[in-house]
């Protein structure tokens, strides 16, 4: 029997991943809403996009067998909603926002572990000093953001208020939305009173950056995978993801036993999730950076090479009420990496690599797939969905025999892939 599998914003790369997974064979995956109406919006109207949904729902004419997202928010929280209504398995969506909300997360968080920095409530727009407890440097971000958008670190109270002067002007993208959210739970005061237009301030914490991604079908959680997330010398920027993660055994059976026991709490089920974790080698020191409420669409690759699926396949027979059956090293590399090849200064792109020296770099390294981020004529401070301080000019997924051969495969590729910045500020 075909199983009929809804995927909010389908786009062709990840149907391409999707697409012809043995585990998958009996599932037609069909779009849910067009990807462009969910991702680099100027407004996000949540409301209209369930009512949209409802509608292509009803209009496909067959059986609604499983809906799922892979996307950030408001994918994240319409998934949960959109499941409630026609009684699919699903994510509790009061689980969703407690992992989604920086503060409330950080509050439950608390309850369970104590491997949580410090961390307090930014009001906006009334608070000009950090919360009491809280102390430079340390990290101020709205409680609702995505792909470190709006996160400032700060050391001092000028840059305190700096920070919040800017995250003021573009902090109602999401916050609005989000409070469209939180008015279909019941909230705890504190959490009702702070809404989605408020931020957190957490003490800044430093370490090798590592990821666990799991989910839990009902009888605990399982974890299928670890990651190291490695940053550019002196940045908060990522250079790669790195899987698997080269941690001590013991430190990773500390964040995965810490991440089992926040999962848990919260009840987060029937969904995959990643949490990110710093790890500070000199003091055995543990922290929990934050959880996402999604699998990374962004590590996919590196579990198909090294494992043989990728985690998409999870997400999907989860949605349908399946057991996962994720497989573990069949892939046909040791080592994978998603490397952001980046620039820190602001320009207009001149040149970018064209479609031909593109395939010739796939060509010429066996294991390497490429994707542009900046294209000829744009200024890369208009690029959306960028983090604080860099511009991404290309991803490049890379499989390899060993960690060395990854990164010479990487200089190799950056070395063929001719970008032209203009940084005297012309026009693009």
């Amino acid at each position: 029997m075909v199983s009929h599998v809804f995927v909010l914003g389908l786009d062709e790369r990840n149907l391409d991943t999707l697409r012809g997974l043995p585990a998958l064979s009996d599932c037609r995956l069909h779009p849910l809403l067009d990807v462009d109406r969910l991702v680099h919006v100027d407004e996000i109207d949540l409301p209209a996009l369930l009512e949209e949904a409802d509608r292509e729902l009803d209009a496909s004419g067959g059986p609604v067998d499983a809906i799922v997202g892979y996307w950030d928010f408001p994918v994240s929280s319409l998934v949960p909603m959109l499941c409630e209504r026609r009684g699919l398995p699903a994510a509790d969506l009061r689980a969703v926002v407690q992992c989604e909300h920086k503060y409330w997360s950080r509050v439950v968080q608390s309850e369970v572990i104590d491997e949580v920095p410090r961390f307090g409530l930014v009001d906006v727009d009334e608070d000009t000093a950090p919360p009491a407890g809280v102390r430079y440097p340390m990290w101020v971000k709205p409680v609702k953001s995505f792909s470190s958008q709006m996160a400032y670190r700060v050391t001092d109270d000028e840059e305190f208020r700096a920070a919040l002067g800017e995250i003021r002007e573009g902090i109602d993208k999401v916050g609005k939305p989000f409070e469209d959210v939180l008015a279909r739970i019941d909230l705890p005061a504190e959490i009702a009173d702070a809404g989605g237009r408020s931020c957190v301030a957490e003490e800044a914490v430093s370490g090798r950056q590592v990821t666990v991604e799991g989910y839990d079908p009902g009888d605990g959680v399982r974890v299928h995978g670890v990651i190291d997330s490695v940053q550019y010398p002196g940045t908060s920027s990522f250079l790669r993801y790195q899987y698997p993660s080269s941690l001590p055994d013991e430190v990773i059976r500390r964040i995965t036993d810490a991440t089992r026991r926040v999962i848990e709490h919260i009840g987060l089920r029937h969904v995959p999730f990643n949490v990110e974790f710093f790890w500070d080698e000199e003091s055995g020191a543990v922290h929990l950076l934050e959880i996402n409420a999604r699998h990374s669409q962004s590590h996919a690759p590196l579990f198909e090479d090294v494992d043989g699926a990728p985690n998409h396949q999870i997400l999907v027979q989860l949605g349908l009420g399946r057991d996962p059956d994720f497989p573990h090293r069949r892939g046909e590399q040791a080592v994978a990496g998603k490397w952001f090849y980046r620039t820190f200064e602001d320009g207009v792109v001149r040149r970018a690599p064209t479609a031909e020296e593109v395939a010739a770099v796939e060509r010429d390294h066996p294991g390497v797939r490429v994707h542009l981020m900046a294209e000829q004529g744009v200024r890369l401070s208009e690029l959306p969905d960028q983090d604080s301080y860099s511009y991404e000019l290309a991803h490049l997924y890379i499989g390899a025999a060993d960690p060395q051969e990854l990164r010479k495969k990487y200089e190799r590729c950056v070395h063929d892939l001719p970008f032209d910045i203009d940084r005297t500020g012309g026009t693009a």
